[in-house]
């Protein structure tokens, strides 16, 4: 069956590229549909619409563009795939650990199918699921995705709907969950038809300098971004969605839309349990709240607190919207309290308040990071965080993100140092390109120091070819630090289940011990307590503390379980916190204590 919605038009057909398919005329069936049955309509049929004689457009529903948005849909039988994952429960979510990754950039072929020989890798470092960055289709050969069109359709550059299917299904065979980035706040200038099928998909009232934002006041708007959540969750089994920039939805019914959303992608799921997290600069904690607590019933919000104290605790720096954060331990110690730091106290790069309570939302809620794909590119030409900062320092800051009690993200190359840039790339032409280019550098200047001629100078293109091939993992720049590897196998291997009741009032608990040195502790009902030490700054050479945080379990003493000094991750060597004259923490370091 044809179904599309196209309000404002008298006459719909349904146009079949072959020649011998004559052409379907849909019948209008109440609110703005058209919609028939054509026995021409197989799988593999290349069709566009036609909108009274106006012109030819791909569909909006369209499962698959196989010559790029520009050209025709492509009908795509979902029912004929061998799916062999029925054990696989889906992702909880609590307990996950996820990889986030672009697939182009990701390989050399930048494709589904070459992504599947990574899966094991991902696997053995620890991980538990992989976060695709947007692949919905999108104009030109590569770009990040953010971009998309047709939602819908896989980007035919990656691969077809059933190679997709294929990456989901092995993953879930080893036991990895797939996660999908979807984006919803706007869509691309390149490729949008969506404005030919009705007026009413987008709306000038919320400006956005990346493409049309969409009209939720509209009804079918809002059944068009919900249908799309449920199919992903239903046709590919996708174990989660990722919300970009939730801040930008804006609904009139807040948080309907949203609410709604995740309902039915969680009943798409059939007996799977699904995750679905928000990126959201308003920081509302209410996204993660239960519909019947005026929320969304999500499962993560994407924590920028916890990144940008993070960065200035390893670079110093305070430009752009770093200049909030002083990198101090109570600022890092806050984030594994209370999630977010900004609760609806003024922020001064936005110089208005931001975010809202955090009260019982648990610390899981929260994905952290050091870097992600927005914070890689935003720094200079795309450097990674190894390139810019002490390597102790930030593998002191490392054992924080992935043993601290918030729901940890990896970025594709972070665990292995990796050399190769991931600076923002398109594949635009004319004046679009200069356009982004421009936009690029004035978006850059917001960071003081990038804001120099010189500095200028040294942005790259990001529609230069180049620049695409410079993103791709293990090329030129090679493939990254083994040492590092282990550093993040070991501490995720380290990696305690949260926190629950069990008896004691307080399973998790941290203090600060000087402004550049914190601690971690998880009570346990057995006595075999873990002590976790993060010390940023100088050593720490100190005969006792009056923290009752740093006393063992009676009847047991503290051991050292793990340094981020050790020798095998390029450290000096690890020395013992506890000694016979008192506390030793040496110089930017972490230490996992354990009672024994």
């Amino acid at each position: 069956m044809f179904r599309v919605w196209a309000p404002q038009t008298s006459r719909v057909e349904v146009i079949f590229s072959e020649p011998a398919h004559p052409p379907l005329h849909l019948l209008p069936d109440g609110n703005g549909f058209h919609s028939g049955v054509s026995a021409d309509a197989r799988a593999g049929a290349l069709y566009r619409y036609r909108l009274d004689d106006t012109g030819l457009f791909p569909d909006p529903y369209s499962r698959f563009q196989p010559s790029g948005p520009h050209g025709p849909s492509m009908v795509v039988d979902p029912r004929t795939f061998e799916w062999t994952d029925a054990q696989w429960p889906g992702l909880r979510s609590h307990n996950q650990v996820i990889y986030e990754l672009h697939v182009g950039a990701a390989t050399a072929e930048g494709t589904f199918t070459s992504l599947i020989a990574n899966l094991g890798v991902i696997k053995e470092l620890g991980a538990t699921c992989i976060e695709l960055m947007p692949v919905a289709e999108f104009a030109g050969r590569w770009g990040w995705g953010y971009d998309g069109v047709d939602l819908f359709a896989p980007f035919h550059h990656y691969g077809s709907p059933d190679e997709l299917r294929e990456l989901v299904n092995r993953a879930h065979n080893i036991g990895l969950g797939v996660i999908l980035d979807v984006v919803y706040n706007h869509v691309g200038a390149d490729g949008n038809y969506l404005p030919n099928f009705s007026k009413d998909y987008f709306t000038d009232e919320h400006g956005s300098e990346w493409g049309e934002t969409f009209n939720y006041s509209c009804e079918a708007v809002r059944r068009f971004a919900i249908d799309n959540a449920a199919y992903w969750i239903r046709e590919f089994h996708f174990d989660g969605l990722r919300l970009d920039a939730t801040q930008n939805i804006h609904d009139p019914k807040y948080p309907t839309l949203l609410a709604t959303l995740s309902t039915e992608a969680r009943a798409a799921a059939g007996p799977r349990t699904i995750i679905i997290s928000a990126e959201d600069h308003l920081q509302r904690a209410s996204l993660v709240r239960p519909p019947e607590a005026g929320g969304a019933g999500l499962d993560h919000l994407w924590n920028d607190d916890f990144h940008h104290a993070a960065r200035v605790a390893l670079t110093g720096t305070h430009a752009g919207y770093f200049c909030n954060y002083r990198g101090r331990a109570h600022e890092l110690l806050a984030t594994f309290k209370h999630g977010f730091l900004f609760q609806g106290q003024q922020d001064a790069w936005l110089k208005k308040p931001r975010g809202t309570s955090t009260r019982n939302v648990p610390t899981s809620a929260f994905v952290v990071f050091t870097q992600n794909h927005d914070q890689v590119a935003n720094t200079l030409c795309g450097r990674r965080l190894s390139s810019l900062v002490n390597p102790s320092r930030n593998r002191a800051l490392t054992a924080a993100l992935l043993l601290g009690p918030q729901t940890p993200l990896i970025f594709m190359g972070q665990e292995s140092d990796s050399p190769t840039p991931f600076p923002y790339f398109a594949d635009y032409q004319g004046t679009v390109a200069e356009q982004l280019w421009a936009n690029r550098k004035r978006e850059i200047r917001g960071f003081e120091q990038y804001a120099t001629p010189a500095a200028q100078l040294q942005i790259l293109d990001p529609c230069a070819p180049d620049t695409f091939q410079l993103a791709k993992l293990g090329g030129k720049h090679g493939s990254g630090n083994d040492l590092t590897r282990r550093l993040y196998q070991d501490l995720l291997a380290l990696r305690p289940a949260p926190s629950v009741p069990s008896g004691h009032s307080h399973p998790a608990e941290g203090s600060v011990l000087n402004e550049r040195t914190f601690l971690w502790r998880w009570f346990d009902s057995d006595g075999l307590d873990r002590l976790l030490l993060i010390n940023l700054g100088e050593e720490v050479d100190r005969r006792t503390y009056a923290e009752p945080l740093l006393a063992p379990p009676a009847g047991r003493s503290w051991r050292l379980r793990w340094s981020s000094e050790d020798p095998k991750y390029g450290g000096l060597g690890a020395v013992d916190p506890v000694t016979p004259e008192g506390w030793y923490l040496q110089a930017e370091s972490a230490s996992l204590l354990i009672a024994g």
